[in-house]
């Protein structure tokens, strides 16, 4: 069985957003979620999640570190 890749989104303002887009021949959206300062999100690849886009500030880590989204 192959590991899980896992990644920590933590907010650092209102309204970020999280999508996760599909696997296959065309890319699609297939799920948002819209975080707020100080929450915290744990999120996994799947069958289904090929790639995550984050809109807004935030902290993303994983198990090739920590980086931030946003503007600086």
């Amino acid at each position: 069985m192959a590991p899980i890749d896992y990644v920590v989104i933590r907010a650092k303002e209102d309204g970020v957003n999280v999508i996760g887009l599909t696997r296959g021949d065309d890319t699609k959206f297939h799920h948002t979620e819209k975080l707020d300062a100080g929450e915290v999100m744990i999120a996994q690849f799947t069958e289904h999640t090929s790639a995550m886009k984050i809109r807004g500030k935030a902290e993303i880590t994983t198990a090739h570190g920590t980086t931030e989204s946003g503007r600086e």
